[in-house]
């Protein structure tokens, strides 16, 4: 078979498969199937590149990091709908619809979907560009991230001149639940809800971020079709299904009552729904009844938002337990009288830290008010005062962890009590995963899954264990077998030599990023040196402040921690820098790195840099003594040239550093008042 022709049958497979799978949710082949059809026509795309398709799906993950959003003016507004909350203004919304069409009239309702809205926009059939909604004239060109949403067609099978359709961006309830957990076992903070992590991803800089978050759309409406006429909305989303949109769930209905009936229906299935939805929408069907009632200044007169109110019911707080996340922190939460809310029996509600239960005075025994905030999250928005009983005392989370015993220290911000045991239970599986992570350790092989494996076999209680781990006990474990179990034993092997800094960062120390590790490892150069240092002697060395002075001493003098670097060093993992001392050639001064580099990565060029005593930062500023420019560079740029702060690009970065033929003094010479004055901007 000629290859543009198996090309062309392996992006139509599929493509269609994808449709069945995002769309229609019924799968045609196994993941295992497709995913060595995708790996075969990447094969064919890297050896013929000439005939890559847009509509191909190895296209949907950018290989570009944005370096920012270009603004991208709607040519059809994207208008906002008049909220309405009670059923007394949507009869009056209706009644309005009468006397200006004549009765009876016939609307669409809709789930509301809480997500962000974006206009898609096709030529020829073909996606070329989509955007947020902004202000509803001007939003942020998102193209690269919504093509990484798997159920937004890339072709039509109708190949109008031009369609631009709307839609409601949103990420999964399971979804948000699923990421959750692994950012809670990864140390990270948590979502806050399904829309603002929906928002936040589609404005992720780096596209394959977005990929990673599983975002949906529900396409609501039909903004423009060239060579296309409808007469009702419903036609419209009807149409926008057999183009293979995923289009809203939506009835049409005739009258005030069948309308208000819907909108009922919809609230109480609205758990049954993937999606969250904060109402539902009453809009005029008939296209040509919209043009004669026209929109006002801010909303269009033929459609509203019905707003669902929160639920709130009384219970009574039977007990506040305190629990301990696998970042440490104390939760108290207070266990409840059972009630329902919102579809389901809720018997706990969170009550955040100290300073939230001050607020609202909770104590055991007292009669309070609960809603679900966000549909999701049950909590308490008031205590009833003349109905608490006598006795009742205030409640303050314990000095210790509940758990393991070590003491417990407030944040920076004064909001959160973590436990400093570095052997903590609690937070056993975070750690592990945080020691084994690429940045840290880098033990190929051991994510989260196989630690919490490894953990629950009770193969391993803290990082020291991973040391003593035989190859015929992890072989064992779900999904390993011999060989993969023999390479993991190898990976953990190989750690043992991994530079100090490496295991400054794995150790989880609060307030000790990357970057830090590396400093207190350059500086220091042995784990015994570090040990043995002062807060002063600390808050000596660029970078470190009071707060991670007081972090690293309070830490390694914690029990736990030093019973743990004990293993480790008995376990033969190196305690020195392996690393040779920075260079001074460049101490003092700021450099940014910006757009694509061929000869290094953005990181490997930054440690160049910063092996020659130059600090590296991500954001261009007064302070900033270079930047170094490579293909497709952006707002960085665009900055440094507005700030006057001297421009290299990679060939000559290439030179500064000796890794090719030049004249380094010359490049030098560019930012030499910087250096003279020891920093960036400010002599310039």
């Amino acid at each position: 078979m000629d290859y543009r022709e198996e090309m062309k049958q392996l992006r139509d497979t599929l493509n269609e498969n994808g449709y069945r799978y995002y769309v229609l949710d019924a799968p045609t082949m196994s993941d295992y199937e497709y995913d060595m059809l995708n790996r075969r026509l990447e094969e064919l795309e890297a050896a013929h590149p000439e005939e890559v398709t847009p509509d191909s799906p190895t296209q949907r993950v950018g290989g570009r990091i944005l370096e920012g959003f270009s603004p991208y003016t709607h040519e059809v507004p994207l208008e906002s709908l008049q909220d309405v909350f009670n059923g007394e203004e949507v009869a009056e919304f209706c009644e309005r619809m009468d006397g200006t069409l004549g009765a009876p009239v016939e609307y669409s309702v809709e789930p509301k979907v809480d997500g962000l809205s974006v206009a898609l926009e096709y030529r020829d059939g073909v996606f070329v560009r989509g955007a947020t909604r902004g202000d509803g004239r001007v939003g942020e060109d998102v193209t690269e991230n919504l093509k990484t949403v798997r159920s937004i067609p890339m072709t039509l099978p109708e190949k109008l001149p031009r369609l631009i359709v709307r839609g409601e961006v949103y990420m999964a309830r399971a979804v948000f639940e699923e990421i959750n957990a692994m950012r809670e076992l990864q140390g990270k903070p948590l979502m806050a809800n399904p829309r603002n992590a929906a928002a936040g991803s589609l404005r992720q800089l780096d596209p394959k971020v977005c990929a990673q978050r599983k975002l949906d759309i529900q396409v609501f409406n039909l903004q423009l079709a060239e060579g296309r006429e409808f007469a009702s909305h419903a036609e419209t989303l009807d149409y926008l299904a057999s183009q293979r949109f995923k289009v809203i769930p939506h009835k049409t209905l005739t009258g005030m009552a069948d309308a208000q009936a819907e909108i009922d229906r919809i609230n109480d299935e609205r758990l049954d729904y993937p999606f969250d939805i904060d109402g539902a929408v009453v809009k005029v069907n008939s296209l040509s009844d919209r043009a004669v009632l026209g929109s006002t200044a801010k909303f269009p007169k033929w459609a509203v938002a019905f707003k669902y109110p929160p639920e709130k019911k009384p219970a009574t707080v039977l007990d506040i337990v305190v629990q301990v996340g696998r970042t440490g922190v104390l939760t108290p939460k207070a266990v409840l009288t059972p009630v329902r809310l919102a579809g389901t029996t809720v018997t706990n509600a969170t009550l955040h830290n100290q300073d939230y239960i001050t607020e609202k005075d909770v104590r055991i025994g007292d009669t309070v008010i609960v809603q679900k905030a966000g549909e999701i999250i049950p909590e308490i928005v008031e205590v009833v005062l003349d109905q608490r009983p006598e006795g009742a005392v205030p409640f303050t989370l314990p000095e210790t962890c509940p758990v393991c015993g070590a003491p417990v220290v407030r944040d920076e911000d004064g909001s959160a009590l973590r436990c400093t045991g570095a052997e903590c239970p609690a937070q056993l599986l975070r750690n592990i995963t945080h020691f084994a992570s690429r940045d840290a350790m880098d033990i190929e092989g051991l994510g989260p899954a196989v630690v919490q494996q490894l953990v629950e076999s009770g193969l391993i209680c803290n990082a020291a264990d991973l040391y003593s781990i035989h190859a015929a006990d992890v072989a064992k474990l779900d999904r390993m077998g011999e060989k993969s179990a023999e390479n993991l034993i190898r990976a953990i092997e190989k750690s043992k030599a991994n530079d100090l800094s490496r295991l400054i960062y794995g150790l989880g120390i609060r307030q000790v990023g990357e970057k830090a590790a590396k400093v207190l490892s350059a500086h220091f150069r042995t784990f015994d040196a570090l040990a043995a240092a002062t807060v002063d002697e600390l808050t000596e060395i660029n970078d470190v402040g009071g707060v991670t002075a007081r972090c690293i001493v309070d830490y390694l003098a914690s029990p736990q921690s030093q019973d743990l670097i004990r293993r480790l060093r008995e376990a033969g993992v190196n305690m020195e820098s392996t690393s040779a001392p920075a260079g001074s050639r460049f101490a003092g001064l700021t450099f940014v790195l910006t757009g694509e580099l061929t000869a290094y990565s953005r990181k490997e060029a930054g440690a160049k840099l910063e092996a020659l005593g130059a600090k590296v930062s991500g954001s261009v500023s007064k302070k900033t003594t270079c930047v170094v420019a490579g293909e497709a560079a952006g707002s960085k740029l665009r900055k440094a040239r507005e700030l006057g702060i001297p421009v290299i690009d990679e060939a000559q970065f290439l030179v500064l550093i000796g890794e090719r033929e030049g004249d380094a003094a010359a490049v030098e010479a560019l930012f030499a008042p910087a250096k003279a004055a020891g920093e960036g901007g400010a002599a310039l």
